[in-house]
């Protein structure tokens, strides 16, 4: 007689399989995806898409170079009431690591929604939500909004004084400070930074530092696909009722 599993082991197995599902569609996880050939990655911690390019004005100045590129951000901002100049994206003319003032960051943002990049119009600078200086601030849980924060410790996994964990869910990660596109409200000539090399977010000048910005955009892009665990989990519960199936066919 043919007795892979017995009737209360396929019942325990089956059980703990719906457990981990269901420990699974509540954990959340970054799913990367392609919405009209743009490398996009979804995090469902923040519900927010981000761009696979953790570095996309240094990747952009390499395909077009960049004058052409800081002249199309130009452009694209020419009706706003933020005046910009080359030096917004640089610190000095030898310099193409990508680097922006916050107003370069804010009208790169406007840039990339004006090309419609990756088929979106509402990309945008990470925010800050919980505005202290320090480690570990996530406010996900009752306030949205800590997107930097919340990708560094909690979709991640990084720890306080180390840098970001590098994986290969994102390109160009660089473990240095990011723009967010959230004012200090004691003085709005200054904004919220968070740094990459050891997890914890400042306040800096807008306009005397040139550092690094990542884009996001609200929710997801496009349909995402299932994470790669939870159709590995499906997968395996089919192959459960596989199994008894055929328990079920040999005991007759």
């Amino acid at each position: 007689m043919f007795s892979f599993l017995d009737s209360h082991g396929l019942q325990k197995f089956l059980i703990a399989g719906l457990i981990a599902l269901n420990s699974l569609s509540a954990n959340a996880e970054l799913t990367p995806f392609n919405s009209n050939g743009v490398d996009l990655v979804y995090s469902s911690v923040s519900d927010v898409t981000w761009t696979k390019d953790a570095n996309l004005i240094y990747s952009m100045i390499n395909d077009i170079g960049f004058n052409e590129l800081v002249s199309n951000v130009i452009a694209a901002n020419s009706t706003t009431n933020s005046p910009l100049s080359v030096s917004d994206f640089e610190n000095s003319p030898l310099a193409r690591y990508g680097w922006v003032s916050w107003a370069g960051g804010m009208a790169f943002a406007n840039y990339l929604n004006t090309i419609n990049y990756g088929g979106r119009n509402n990309w945008r600078l990470p925010t800050v939500a919980n505005t202290n200086i320090g480690w570990g601030l996530t406010t996900n849980d009752n306030v949205r909004g800590d997107e930097l924060s919340e990708l560094f410790y909690k979709e991640l996994g990084g720890s306080a004084l180390d840098k970001l964990p590098d994986t290969p869910i994102f390109d160009n990660e660089q473990f240095d400070a990011y723009w967010t596109g959230t004012e200090f409200s004691a003085n709005s000539k200054n904004a919220w930074i968070f740094m990459n090399n050891e997890g914890n977010q400042q306040v800096i000048s807008k306009t005397n530092f040139r550092i690094y910005a990542w884009f996001i955009s609200p929710g997801q892009t496009s349909a995402v696909p299932e994470s790669k665990s939870v159709l590995m989990l499906f997968a395996g519960l089919g192959l459960i009722g596989l199994v008894a199936r055929r328990r079920n066919c040999y005991s007759l």
